[in-house]
C-alpha cells in the first residue's frame, strides 16, 4: 500500500517536501485544542515524508478522547500519553508509555511531546556554580489535582522542614496562581521541584520531570519505578532510590544545606552518558513509523 502513495496527487493539505514519499494520514480523538497540522508526530514525520492530511487516510493516528476512530477503515495507530493501555482489538499499532514486548507497540512516554529530546543534553560549558547561585528559593509545588494524595502528603511532610511554595490552585500559599504556560519560568529560581506524577505506574513519566530539568531545578520524582531506564537517577532525587520517604527527605535536607553535595547532582547528565535515550530518539521513532508504513498486514478495521 505505502509504495503506491508516492505519485498520488490530491487537493488535501500537504505538509513537507513534495519530493519525499507521500503518506495519507489523519488524526482524531485527541485532546481539546489539538492541531492535526502542527503537532509532535507531524513535526517528526515531515523530516522523512510528505504528509497528506486527509479525511480519507491510509493511516489514522487516534487517541483516547472519543470514538471517531471507529469510522475509519484504514490502518489504525493508537497513541496516548495517559495511563491507558492499547487495545489491539481496535488498533493495528500503538505508541504508549508502557513497556510492552510486542512489535506492534513502541514506547513513547508523554514527556517526549513536551520538549525536543536534545534540550535535556547538558552542554559541556555549563557554569554550575552560577546556576546554583540563581537558586534563591527552596522548593516549589505546582499542582491542581486534589486526588493525588501521594504528592500532597509529601508536600506536607517536606513543609515541616521549610516552606514549600505552592503556586498552583492546590494548597496555594504564594498569593498568585501559576498557569501551565508560565510554570517553567516560575520554577527556575528554585533549588528543588516536587515532580510527582498523578499515579504510580511502570513506564509512566510525563512532563512533570522534564519541566524542572529544563531550568536545572533538582526534581524530586515519584511515579515510574523504572525511571532509571529513561534518565540518570544521579541527576535528581528519585523516590525509588531510597528505603523510605523519611530517608529521601533527609537526603534532600543534606543537599539544601551542603552546596558541594547539591552540585554533585547538578553536574550529572540527565541522560545516561548525556545521550538521548532510546525511547525518545527521533531516529528510532521514525524507524518504527517506517515499519508501520511498509508492513503488510490484514488491518483490524477490515
Amino acid at each position: 500500500m505505502f509504495s503506491k502513495l508516492k505519485n498520488q496527487t490530491s487537493r488535501n493539505l500537504l505538509i513537507g517536501n513534495p519530493d519525499l514519499e507521500r503518506v495519507k494520514i489523519n488524526f482524531c480523538d485527541f485532546w481539546p485544542g489539538f492541531n492535526k497540522h502542527n503537532n509532535y508526530f507531524v513535526d517528526l514525520l515531515k523530516r522523512e515524508y510528505c504528509l497528506e492530511i486527509t479525511t480519507d487516510p491510509d493511516f489514522l493516528i487516534y487517541s483516547v478522547f472519543g470514538n471517531e476512530y471507529k469510522k475509519y477503515k484504514c490502518t489504525r495507530i493508537f497513541y496516548t500519553g495517559e495511563n491507558v493501555r492499547p487495545n489491539f482489538s481496535d488498533c493495528d499499532y500503538a505508541f504508549t508509555f508502557d513497556h510492552i514486548d510486542d512489535p506492534r507497540h513502541y514506547r513513547l512516554p508523554l514527556y517526549a511531546w513536551w520538549e525536543d529530546a536534545d534540550k535535556l543534553i547538558k552542554p559541556s560549558n555549563l557554569d554550575f556554580e552560577a546556576i546554583l547561585a540563581q537558586k534563591t528559593r527552596f522548593c516549589n509545588f505546582v499542582y491542581g489535582n486534589p486526588s493525588a494524595l501521594k504528592r500532597i502528603n509529601f508536600f506536607k511532610e517536606l513543609s515541616k522542614y521549610k516552606q514549600v511554595d505552592s503556586g498552583g490552585i492546590l494548597l496555594n500559599n504564594i498569593d498568585q496562581i501559576i498557569t501551565e504556560k508560565h510554570k517553567v519560568e516560575f520554577i527556575q529560581n528554585y533549588k528543588f521541584t516536587i515532580a510527582f506524577e498523578n499515579c504510580e505506574q511502570k513506564g509512566y513519566t510525563t512532563e512533570k520531570l522534564v519541566q524542572p530539568m529544563l531550568v536545572y531545578s533538582l526534581p524530586i520524582y515519584w511515579g515510574n519505578p523504572l525511571i532509571d531506564r529513561d534518565f540518570n537517577t544521579r541527576s535528581f532525587l528519585s523516590y525509588y532510590d531510597f528505603n523510605s520517604e523519611d530517608e529521601l527527605i533527609e537526603r534532600l535536607i543534606d543537599l539544601d544545606q551542603n552546596d558541594d553535595l547539591y552540585l554533585q547532582y547538578l553536574q550529572e547528565p540527565y541522560y545516561k552518558n548525556n545521550e538521548i535515550n532510546e525511547y525518545v530518539d527521533p531516529h528510532n521513532i521514525l524507524k518504527h513509523f517506517q515499519y508501520i508504513f511498509e508492513d503488510s498486514i490484514e488491518i483490524i478495521a477490515n
